[in-house]
């Protein structure tokens, strides 16, 4: 799917991009990196989909996933960590 297509289903769907990225705890600068590649995976392309038939139907989707009680990934072990400077080991505090 395009990003432009996306952008369609969420105009659908009436929900903004920052306030899907937030409903699906994706990071907004990931979704719009999706703008540069020109598509977006499958999986954003199915969410935002169901969404846009959910709202056509009648249905409140927003309820539905805020029960899921998604949690946003965070990185782990990303940045400078410290190291010891005899090994080059990182440091475990």
């Amino acid at each position: 799917m395009t990003f432009i297509e996306f952008k369609k289903l969420l105009l659908d769907s009436e929900i903004s991009l920052p306030k899907f990225s937030k409903l699906i705890k994706v990071s907004e600068k990931n979704i719009q990196s999706y703008k540069k590649k020109g598509e977006v995976p499958n999986t954003i392309a199915a969410i935002a989909s169901c969404f846009a038939a959910m709202h056509e139907s009648g249905l409140d989707y927003r309820n539905i996933i805020e029960d899921l009680g998604l949690e946003a990934k965070t990185k782990k072990g990303a940045g400078f960590a410290k190291k010891d400077k005899a090994t080059r080991e990182p440091v475990r505090e």
